[in-house]
């Protein structure tokens, strides 16, 4: 009698599937059960698909791939659905993949079965609250896993996991280095029980080893199937008291990157469904460590070029104190474009003519992007800068040359290749350290400010080019300024600014509060108030896992002239010139006197200074060939405060009071300072003149500088 006679009696049928060609083989009796002629029949794939229920064939395609991953038996109940959609009975289908290189076939039988009494459906792998608890627990662990950002995370959610119906009570990470096994992680052992099983040879009798080596599952469901497949390295796992064990490989991207053990104290089957949990938790684990590692050898070159390319400040340097920060923007290599620097200039010998304390030059810079490329060519930049710096040039010269040897390095025929030309934002300011003048050029990047000696913050607009690297030819002229004893100038890339929703302005406002806020007295302590003002706590720390809500790389660089002796409080004082060629900066006057008034109580005094202040730079670009210099200065006298506003130039011409019709669009500039001056006047200089006027602030009941 015929094998298919045989199983036809007891109601099996045969059938054989074929991966590679799609085709379904089916002797009678299971065409029968089908719901089909009771002869053999060969069919595509779709035809016998469309007789299953369409949530079983989900459920058997997850088992038939598990099968084929480990090699063992796929078991599975399925509903027959005739034409009509309606169920006409159920059939367990058993079957054993048989591995051809990349494709595989089926081989194996349908047996009908009875209905599922109502109390007992709800644990079959078909339906039921058992399927809708583990579906639910996959996607936490999913999610889980996922959030996880370290090797350390990955273990902690894996040991929290709490699997439905079977949660284990020991588990062990194991990972491999060269032809040894290593032990990452533990859960449920005791301090130091690891020790037997790291740095084992992957040649060991032991089931881990063997995952790794074949890459296949290892299932132990009873201590007697342990001693019978590994009798060599039972007495090891005999100490625990464990009754069941899976060994699952950890898979990423076609490599066995090391095994899970789940151990469990309670006697464990591993039906198709216990492992489909399983082997889908360590792909989930397997990824998690993967992309861990990935960050955490991320991490590790970022701090290795940032430690490379950020320069350390100081110590040293007499009558300054310096302090800067780096944070660089959240994931991925944690390096972009931005910089700080500080060189000591040739020479001890300041510009002014005197020998002293000497000469340093400040830079902070920004190149486009945040990625590798950026930060190999702010590497470059940085020292092509130095290199500049240390031959003595002027700023305006270092600048002019760095943009051109950006230009050539970002415009050639390796650009397109690598996303197009780049530019840089850059500030670089040269310190004469005896005298405190600080001359500063300007490319593209936000303008300094300057922390006064009573609170007042100041920022300073200077005159300035085009981004380095967009025009080989561009000029940067020079701005003076003068920081004097006590004060503290701050220079920083625009992430400080904008982070958070802000613009530059915005951004500004708020940095400015904390400027005015602090005491200026520990310059890393205000390092670390502006950068955790911006992303928290902890968040100005380049040795450890940075905040994902960072938008741009953030640097920040501080310096103050350490006064030798007590603080004389000195007017509070602001200089600019405005340039012929430049108008558009009389709008940058009138906020720099609004910023040195900031305390000031008469509104109307203030308004009155703004207007008296447009008019008189306005005549000087109107009417001479030459630019205007501001200086604006509030002092204390006995009962109250005093501002003093004087605007020079180079022409010998001296203004006429006149007065000016209705209609007129000149002429008001003396009428006005006339009408709301407490005083004013208008001095030869020699080489040109200054016209000035001041005003008296009322005394206030805080004193006259209250």
């Amino acid at each position: 009698m015929r094998t298919e006679d045989v199983l036809a009696a007891i109601a099996t049928g045969l059938w054989r599937w074929d991966n590679a060609s799609g085709i379904v083989t089916l002797d009678g009796e299971a065409a029968r059960l089908l719901g089909l002629p009771a002869a053999p029949v060969r069919l595509s794939e779709a035809a016998v698909r469309s007789r299953f229920h369409p949530v079983d064939w989900n459920e058997i395609d997850g088992v038939v791939n598990l099968a084929v991953a480990e090699g063992t038996l796929a078991e599975a109940r399925l509903r027959i659905m005739d034409e009509h959609g309606r169920v006409i009975r159920t059939v367990r289908s058993r079957s054993k993949p048989l591995i051809e290189g990349n494709d595989y076939q089926l081989v194996g039988t349908l047996q009908e079965v009875a209905e599922q009494l109502p109390g007992t459906a709800a644990r079959t792998p078909i339906t039921g609250d058992w399927r809708r608890s583990r579906e639910a627990f996959l996607l936490d662990a999913g999610r889980a896993l996922a959030e996880a950002r370290s090797t350390a995370e990955v273990l902690r959610v894996a040991a929290s996991l709490s699997m439905p119906g079977f949660s284990p009570d020991g588990l062990a990470v194991f990972g491999v280095a060269g032809e040894r096994l290593t032990v990452i992680g533990h859960h449920g052992h005791s301090e130091g029980d690891e020790g037997p099983f790291t740095s084992m040879s992957l040649g060991t009798d032991y089931p881990a080893a063997e995952v790794v080596r074949t890459g296949r599952a290892i299932y132990l469901p009873t201590p007697d199937e342990y001693l019978r497949r590994f009798p060599m390295t039972w007495p090891l796992a005999q100490r625990f008291g464990r009754r069941s064990w899976a060994f699952v490989p950890l898979v990423v991207a076609g490599r066995t990157m090391g095994a899970w053990m789940a151990a469990f104290k309670h006697p464990v089957a591993f039906t198709p469904d216990e492992r489909s949990v399983l082997t889908t938790v360590a792909r989930m684990l397997a990824q998690a460590l993967a992309r861990a590692g990935v960050a955490e050898s991320e991490r590790e070159l970022s701090l290795g070029l940032q430690r490379t390319m950020m320069p350390v400040l100081g110590p040293g340097i007499p009558g300054i104190q310096v302090a800067a920060r780096y944070v660089p923007t959240g994931g991925g290599l944690q390096v972009g474009g931005d910089w700080y620097d500080m060189i000591r200039l040739p020479g001890g010998t300041s510009r002014t003519g005197g020998r002293g304390a000497g000469r340093i030059a400040l830079v902070i810079g920004d190149v486009q992007g945040h990625d590798v490329r950026a930060a190999g060519l702010m590497g470059q930049l940085r020292i092509a800068l130095r290199a500049y710096a240390s031959e003595g040039h002027r700023p305006d010269a270092v600048l002019s040359r760095a943009s051109r040897f950006l230009y050539g390095i970002t415009d050639g025929d390796d650009a397109a290749e690598n996303g197009g030309p780049r530019f840089a934002t850059c500030l670089y300011l040269e310190v004469d350290l005896e005298t405190g003048t600080v001359d500063i050029a300007r490319a593209g990047h936000p303008d300094p400010a300057v922390r006064m000696n009573d609170g007042t913050v100041l920022l300073r607009p200077t005159a300035g080019g085009l981004p380095l690297g967009i025009d080989p030819d561009t000029d940067y002229p020079t701005t003076r300024l003068t920081l004097d004893p006590g004060e503290t100038l701050m220079i920083c890339t625009d992430g400080l600014l904008e982070t958070g929703g802000h613009d530059l302005d915005s951004g500004w406002e708020r940095v400015r509060a904390l400027l005015e806020s602090h005491d200026g007295e520990d310059l890393e302590h205000l390092a670390d108030t502006l950068v955790e003002a911006v992303h928290g706590p902890g968040s100005h720390h380049t040795t450890g896992p940075l905040a994902d809500r960072r938008e741009d790389d953030i640097a920040v660089l501080l310096l103050s002239r350490r006064p030798a002796g007590p603080v004389v409080e000195a007017p509070r004082r602001t200089l600019m010139t405005i340039a012929q060629a430049e108008p558009e900066r009389i709008a940058e006057a009138r906020e720099q006197l609004r910023q040195l008034l900031h305390d000031w109580e008469d509104e109307d005094q203030l308004d009155s200074a703004v207007l008296m202040v447009s008019e008189m730079v306005t005549n000087v670009l109107v009417h001479t060939d030459g630019d205007a210099l501001l200086v604006a200065e509030v002092a204390c006298t006995e009962k109250s405060r005093r501002l003093r506003v004087e605007v020079s130039d180079t022409s010998d011409e001296l203004p006429h009071k006149r007065h000016p019709g209705e209609m007129a669009s000149s002429g008001r500039g003396l009428v006005l300072m006339e009408m709301l001056a407490h005083a004013w006047g208008v001095d030869p200089r020699g080489e040109g003149k200054a016209i000035w006027f001041e005003l008296n602030e009322p005394p206030t009941a805080n004193g006259c500088c209250g």
